[in-house]
């Protein structure tokens, strides 16, 4: 199954190379727009703030239209990571804001925990609680047995629509791990760094045909 890895800037892209290798991908990095309108599957990685991450997609000449012609006209299976599933959203609130692709409405939130014992930045391992049935989800371990996953963040990402939403994690209160709408996926933990359930994730995602 072929992959294209976008390169925008931003994100660890050896890593999530590797996992997506190890899944069974051939991988392609780029930050050539026209290889990605030809994608069949696309990976949008991420770290650090909202509003570089969206400055860095919109510096690459054309990344946007293409990522638009590929995801939202031809229905390629997308997959957001950590701030490339935030993006997905109306808006970011973080710093100074920025406005996100608005391909699944809603808002990137700092995180709260009703804790105020938990540090923020959230950064560690959780287990998740599924919210529905999911392709992506498929035969992974979840809830307070199940695997853990990675997760580091200070902010995630809050669906108008909770139909979106198809986990969470425990931090203080809910937090959004993993959402979803049609061909469009994102997850706010590194999928990459979560071992047994980042790798069954991927190969989720790679057989996926919504």
């Amino acid at each position: 199954m072929s992959v294209v890895l976008i390169d925008y800037g931003a994100g660890n892209l050896r890593s999530a190379a590797k996992a997506l290798e190890r899944a069974g991908a051939e991988v392609e990095i780029t930050s050539d727009p026209e290889r990605v309108r030809a994608a069949s599957r696309i990976v949008l990685p991420g770290d650090g703030a909202f509003p570089d991450c969206r400055r860095g997609l919109d510096s690459v000449d054309g990344m946007i239209a293409a990522l638009e012609e590929a995801v939202r006209t031809r229905g390629v299976p997308f997959l957001g990571i950590c701030i490339g599933m935030q993006l997905l959203a109306t808006e970011g609130l973080e710093h100074e804001g920025a406005k996100g692709l608005d391909w699944i409405p809603g808002t990137v939130v700092r995180v709260e925990p009703r804790d105020k014992a938990l540090k923020v930045p959230h950064m560690g391992w959780n287990t998740l609680t599924a919210l529905r049935e999911h392709a992506l989800l498929a035969d992974i371990p979840l809830g307070p047995e199940g695997l853990h996953a990675f997760f580091l963040h200070a902010f995630h990402f809050v669906p108008t629509h909770s139909a979106d939403v198809l986990a969470t994690a425990d931090y203080g209160g809910p937090v959004t791990a993993v959402i979803a709408r049609n061909n469009i996926a994102g997850t706010q933990f590194h999928p990459e760094k979560s071992q047994a359930l980042g790798l069954k994730l991927i190969e989720n995602f790679l057989r996926w045909q919504p």
